[in-house]
């Protein structure tokens, strides 16, 4: 009876002993799984994130290819605009000068005049087609110690003074 009590406290403590080596064997291939799952996602996500990056870096250097090529169009349109009047202005010189020299009836002196009034003509308009913005005249609207007053556009008074500096007033 001692030989069965003894083989069965052995089978049950070999039971015991075996469960768990098979559940901690479980636990950690479980752990390892979950490990590898982990990196597996973390790999995927650094290779999601490298894309985006190299998806924004293109994003990026098509918007300044594009803003730069926009601008360029910018300035060729303008100086087009610019060269269409001065070919204008300089047609209209052309004729003007042609006009003048055959009241003229040809006299070389009137017909310099007319090159010259045909030329200040050209560079007249060149420099309106390439001034910014007009300048708005002040008004005069009194006079200090024998000066002329004058209002600018934001109502500031003031005259010249002697050395030709403006001398604001204050009221």
């Amino acid at each position: 009876m001692k030989k069965l009590l003894l083989l069965c406290f052995m089978v049950v403590f070999s039971s015991n002993f075996y469960a768990q080596e098979t559940t901690v064997k479980d636990t950690k291939s479980k752990t390892e799984t979950a490990a590898k799952k982990k990196k597996a996602t973390a790999d995927k996500a650094a290779t999601d994130a490298k894309k985006e990056a190299a998806k924004s870096k293109k994003a990026a250097k098509d918007a300044t290819d594009a803003s730069t090529t926009a601008k360029k169009e910018s300035a060729a349109a303008t100086k087009k605009a610019a060269d269409k009047e001065a070919a204008k202005a300089k047609s209209d010189a052309t004729k003007a000068s042609k006009k003048a020299a055959a009241a003229a009836d040809g006299t070389k002196a009137d017909v310099k005049k007319a090159d010259a009034a045909a030329k200040t003509a050209t560079k007249k308009t060149l420099k309106e087609t390439t001034e910014k913005a007009p300048k708005v005249a002040d008004k005069v609207t009194g006079e200090y110690n024998g000066k002329k007053v004058y209002t600018g556009p934001k109502g500031g008074k003031y005259y010249i003074n002697k050395n030709g500096n403006k001398t604001y007033i204050q009221d």
